[in-house]
């Protein structure tokens, strides 16, 4: 009895190093090059397969149905002005402080009366986080 386990044992830590060995990453070493290995063209920067600017037609992944289909990319005249605003940098609160608070424009002085609370609550929760 005692050696029917040690067997059963003995073929499943067997089976395992089989799978362990299935299951690495391995890489083929392929065929050698020629030349030397310092030589001038193994040093050169390798051309992309990619074209730097890729053509579509379609917004790929951005479909959410199940029987839909990828949204088309439509001219620029057809987005909305305030898209294209998206991405323009907002200044930061260091800056929105060395300005005049008075002469700031609304949406200037929203930014930084929220960008000023949020800094002094990390400020206080900081403080009692070490006492």
């Amino acid at each position: 009895m005692a050696m029917n386990h040690v067997r059963l044992i003995r073929s499943i830590t067997i089976s395992k190093e089989a799978i362990a060995v299935v299951c690495r990453r391995s890489y083929s070493s392929g065929k050698a090059k020629k030349g030397s290995k310092g030589s001038a063209t193994s040093d050169a920067p390798k051309a992309s397969l990619l074209s730097k600017e890729v053509k579509s037609t379609a917004v790929v992944g951005a479909n959410i149905l199940k029987d839909g289909a990828d949204p088309q990319i439509l001219p620029d005249s057809e987005y909305p002005d305030w898209l294209w605003h998206l991405i323009d940098k907002r200044t930061a609160l260091s800056e929105l402080r060395r300005k005049n608070i008075e002469s700031l424009p609304y949406e200037d002085l929203k930014r930084f009366v929220k960008l000023d609370n949020r800094a002094r609550i990390k400020e206080n929760n900081s403080i009692k986080a070490k006492n």
